[in-house]
């Protein structure tokens, strides 16, 4: 199994998908052989429509969950392996549509004054500021920030795609005030990986240590910025 599944990594590298796409695939035909116990190069199309239900009915996996391994199994079928792929036979769950959650000004204005530490009020600000992912955030550097033109450039962000996002006025204020007392040389903001400074963003945990205790608001802030 690791060598196709070499082969598979190289099949995402040659298409120039992202790295954590290639992450997530490579973990979600993983999960797809731990589950049978053996290669997945030996199974056919049931096998993969009963996993999928497996996820659907006794894990109640999230439908982006779901949507991933779709995806990641078809990739490592159709590309990898060169096999037939019958989407009669293993049909894509409908995904569901949900309105964002939008906070109001105020609301925003509430969580952000009370983040303590000015790097990360300065990261949160610009993630609101530009409407940016998490991923795109931190790996943002101090040339992507144009406060000539107003500017934040995203480099690879979602699909592996550059674009320009706003820059609001107070976040560049709050962005020259981290700049003067941290002096970042390269990345914008860097964020420690463990240790008490350690700031958590897959969930409320990192809002948590750097603000007060409205935790409604700060669940639906990191929700927003985690999308």
């Amino acid at each position: 199994m690791i060598i196709v599944m070499i082969k598979m990594k190289e099949d995402m590298e040659l298409k120039n998908l992202s790295e954590r796409t290639i992450y997530t695939y490579l973990k979600c035909v993983t999960n797809f052989a731990i589950h049978y116990g053996k290669s997945p190069e030996g199974m056919e199309h049931n096998a993969v429509r009963n996993y999928l239900y497996y996820l659907l009915k006794e894990k109640n996996s999230s439908q982006t969950t779901i949507s991933q391994h779709y995806s990641a199994l078809e990739f490592f079928y159709q590309t990898t392996l060169g096999r037939d792929w019958d989407s009669l036979k293993i049909p894509r769950s409908r995904r569901e549509k949900k309105l964002p959650v939008v906070l109001s000004i105020e609301e925003v204005g509430a969580i952000l004054a009370e983040v303590r530490k000015l790097k990360y009020r300065a990261l949160l600000m610009t993630i609101y500021s530009g409407g940016l992912r998490l991923g795109e955030a931190i790996n943002l550097k101090v040339s992507d920030i144009d406060s000539e033109r107003m500017m934040i450039h995203v480099c690879r962000g979602k699909g592996n795609k550059d674009r320009y996002t706003l820059l609001g006025k107070s976040a560049l204020e709050t962005l020259r005030t981290y700049w003067r007392a941290y002096r970042p040389k390269d990345l914008l903001v860097s964020i420690p990986q463990a240790g008490s400074d350690a700031l958590c963003f897959n969930n409320t945990n990192g809002i948590q240590k750097s603000t007060s205790q409205n935790k409604d608001q700060k669940k639906r802030f990191c929700s927003y910025a985690s999308s």
